[in-house]
């Protein structure tokens, strides 16, 4: 799926999620200085600057196939190699790096063994290949809840719960399939802040991903009756709400 959509947007949509989730990815799969380190789907820098925190900026390598996003990180980091690719379609050489990283990207991928086996071809013999998703299988990811809404007033609406990697297990099948054995996983859950309701809801209308394609696609009654709907769902506020990602991780 391509987000089409601002650096801007994306960060208050996900950002807010994805942000907390970075370094907990990161210090899971033992991302240390000096190591060369790509990050797959990069979107615009969350995870990318976690890693060049703790692997410095000369090390770190990022991709993604969104225009707005590469040119987001390229701004961040000048000297950075960030390139615009999918994740099937790489374009780093064979054995360059020694951990390849992908965050709250594998469900989004249009082949998603293949992707990840991408991600193995690009890691060193002994490397480490990662991937974090969110567990909407579960309804634990960040927005579940907007989902959950939407389906007592459509229950035919496809929502986020039967993508790739999602439900518990599966992202470790999927590593299997590409090609890699032992395969660890863990769950890491964050925790975000919010000020009101509509701080929660304004992120929905930005049209970013699935959520924000949807809200898009209705009009401004259907709209309003969503709003009001998760309005009566959602504390008003000040309150809080966690998500969970099934993260994995295994060594080529």
């Amino acid at each position: 799926m391509s987000f089409d959509v601002s650096a801007d947007a994306y960060g208050q949509f996900m950002g807010r999620f994805s942000g907390p989730l970075a370094p907990l990815f990161a210090d899971t799969v033992g991302v240390a200085r000096g190591q060369r380190v790509l990050d797959v789907g990069c979107g615009p820098g969350a995870l990318t600057a976690a890693l060049v925190d703790r692997a410095g900026a000369d090390t770190v390598s990022a991709a993604d196939p969104s225009p707005s996003f590469v040119e987001a990180v390229r701004h961040r980091y000048p000297s950075m190699d960030v390139r615009l690719c999918a994740a099937e379609e790489l374009t780093f050489p064979t054995g360059a790096f020694d951990l390849v990283l992908a965050q709250l990207v594998v469900h989004f991928m249009a082949d998603p063994v293949a992707g990840i086996a991408q991600m193995v071809r690009t890691a060193v013999p002994g490397g480490v290949v990662a991937a974090a998703v969110w567990d909407s299988g579960a309804g634990r990811g960040p927005v579940d809840a907007f989902w959950s809404v939407v389906r007592t007033i459509d229950p035919s609406v496809p929502d986020e719960s039967r993508r790739p990697g999602v439900t518990e297990g599966h992202l470790a099948q999927l590593f299997e399939r590409a090609g890699l054995q032992d395969v660890n996983a863990t769950a890491l859950t964050v925790r975000v802040d919010h000020d009101s309701f509509q701080d929660w809801w304004q992120p929905f209308t930005l049209g970013v991903g699935p959520t924000g394609a949807y809200v898009n696609s209705l009009d401004d009654a259907a709209r309003s009756r969503v709003r009001d709907r998760c309005r009566e769902t959602m504390p008003e506020g000040p309150f809080a709400t966690t998500a969970t990602a099934w993260t994995v991780w295994a060594r080529t």
